[in-house]
């Protein structure tokens, strides 16, 4: 089955830590740009955080994540990890990744208007 999916999403506490993981199953994610998205609670709107081209070399960072939030790609695991710290109440969101088969992807567009998008895993952030 062709799908991304999300995992590491869990209850934190404030100034914590977590690595998110994307991986692809069904294809292999080489040639593939992936990025970020979260939704908060409530919100109908998927907010996009992050993107790694798919040479690894171009990053993207939205301005209420930079310096807390590291984006990273794996050949060898096919697999694109968020690595979070210090992470704060209004972090707590649902987080996606989605695939393009671009060199270099935005995170402007819908969920669902990219190739490849997963299911989501949840983080909480409260003490």
């Amino acid at each position: 089955q062709v799908q991304l999916v999300e995992s590491g999403g869990t209850l934190v506490q404030p100034g914590g830590s977590l690595r998110l993981s994307c991986t692809a199953s069904g294809f292999n994610l080489e040639g593939y740009s992936v990025g970020w998205f979260r939704q908060a609670p409530g919100q109908e709107e998927h907010e996009g955080i992050s993107s790694i081209s798919s040479n690894g070399e171009s990053k993207y960072y939205v301005d209420s994540v930079k310096g807390r939030f590291t984006i990273a790609r794996y050949k060898s695991k096919n697999t694109v990890y968020l690595k979070m710290s210090n992470l704060k109440p209004e972090d707590t969101a649902r987080y996606y990744c989605v695939a393009d088969q671009v060199a270099i992807m935005t995170v402007m567009k819908e969920v669902t208007e990219y190739d490849y998008w997963g299911e989501g895993t949840q983080v909480t952030v409260s003490s």
